[in-house]
């Protein structure tokens, strides 16, 4: 993962983003000339935590000014215009805590870095956790106080160009290098900053990676490949952070290399490994309110792109209109996500989204009934291991809504079994190879 270089910003944006009130434990060495916390015990506001921390906070502004980045002579070089002289152990103590904060993702990065990580989130300056794949760990990760989160959750922010401050206090950002952000500040989030990171893979799992990690099996990945080659449309389904979008991913790089995918997201985090991928992105509006590109505004668009294969990277409001719109007239093979607990629930979920277009009941299910083929659904298991769970077919009843039936379900042992819709899934899978 890559630093997030903010030396393209102005002094006072870079100001504002790594300066602010800092408490606690300053980090110095008693050594380097900075008593030991907690030497003259805590009588007196002006002791040695809080002569270190002014000391800190002026350095931190002297490098913000310059818009330097903070190496051993620079700050040795600060700290002299404060009349102070440390020793070695001390300057880099000094630097060691200012680049945490002005590099990268700070103390974060290392968590970010380590191969396996989904997700790293901050819950408070001593609370840090991280999803390796298995469900959530605690770290041994420690800010020195809510403020040091705060500077780390601006400074992402302004490095997505996003605006986070009491007047915003929260923000869902793409971060340069392709990680998923948000943040929230107090007091919307009581006590301290929560910051949320999204680790995005560089390139998409292979089918085969997906099976040695457990998440399918050699049958599941066969049928995930004929409905693929088949250009059925369907939906992945899960909980958040089930693998809805690593798995979407990696079905798009099955797609054949003559096909042209057009993704449509509202962050990008979609790598299909595939050498024919358009990207879209919204955006939202800048602090006049103009100049918002929402999801189903890059649906349209991409219609008119000559898309092989339309993708929606989340379904999850008006967008869905226009999606079963285009699936309905001719283009084969779309697909996307839509958060569900289990894949019954999809087109109640559908529902519900549609009805924020302003689409009544009857014509969605009308809709839904020609547009879909096909629900393949994920879930965690009591490890927390990530496992496709379901695969499901949709037929109509007798009142014209659509219901899901399971064809592949796995059961309490690991292995999938043959349910009541399989016979209409193979039919579909071979109706589409023909």
């Amino acid at each position: 993962m890559n630093g997030y270089d903010n030396t393209a910003e102005t002094a006072p944006a870079h100001s504002a983003a790594i300066t602010g009130q800092v408490g606690g434990r300053s980090g110095f060495t008693p050594s380097g000339g900075l008593p030991a916390a907690g030497a003259y015990g805590s009588q007196g506001a002006a002791g040695p935590e809080t002569e270190g921390a002014a000391l800190l906070d002026a350095v931190r502004l002297t490098l913000a000014e310059s818009g330097q980045e903070p190496t051993p002579a620079r700050v040795a070089a600060a700290l002299r215009s404060q009349g102070r002289l440390l020793g070695d152990t001390a300057v880099l103590g000094v630097v060691r805590e200012l680049r945490s904060e002005m590099v990268g993702a700070g103390l974060l990065e290392p968590l970010l870095l380590e191969p396996g990580v989904t997700d790293v989130l901050v819950n408070g300056p001593d609370e840090v956790w991280v999803d390796r794949g298995a469900g959530l760990e605690r770290t041994g990760v420690r800010f020195r106080d809510a403020a040091a989160v705060r500077r780390l959750a601006q400074r992402l922010a302004t490095a997505a160009g996003r605006r986070l401050d009491d007047a915003r206090p929260w923000v869902d950002a793409r971060l340069p290098d392709g990680t998923r952000m948000h943040a929230v500040l107090p007091p919307v989030s009581v006590g301290s900053p929560c910051v949320s990171l999204r680790v995005v893979r560089a390139r998409a799992f292979s089918l085969e990676e997906l099976a040695d990690a457990g998440t399918v099996d050699a049958e599941a990945a066969a049928l995930l490949r004929a409905l693929v080659d088949a250009r059925l449309s369907f939906l992945v389904s899960g909980g958040t952070g089930c693998g809805k979008t690593t798995l979407l991913s990696t079905l798009l790089g099955l797609v054949g290399h003559g096909e042209r995918i057009v993704l449509a997201e509202d962050s990008a985090e979609l790598r299909p490994a595939h050498p024919h991928v358009v990207r879209l992105e919204t955006r939202p509006a800048n602090q006049e309110g103009v100049g918002l590109v929402t999801l189903r505004d890059l649906v349209r668009q991409a219609l008119r792109m000559r898309p092989d294969r339309l993708v929606v990277g989340e379904v999850r409001g008006p967008e869905v209109l226009d999606l079963l719109a285009a699936l309905n007239t001719g283009h084969e093979g779309g697909c996307g996500t839509v958060h569900a607990n289990a894949a019954c629930d999809v087109p109640a979920r559908l529902e519900a989204l549609g009805s924020t277009a302003g689409l009544e009941r009857a014509a969605l299910h009308s809709q839904l009934a020609s547009a879909l083929s096909v629900v393949v659904h994920l879930a965690r298991d009591r490890a927390g291991r990530r496992r496709l769970s379901e695969l499901h077919v949709l037929e109509r009843d007798a009142a014209g809504l659509v219901a899901t039936v399971p064809a592949v379900v796995r059961s309490t042992d690991g292995r999938f079994e043959r349910e009541r819709g399989w016979r209409r899934f193979a039919e579909l899978c071979g109706r589409g190879m023909r």
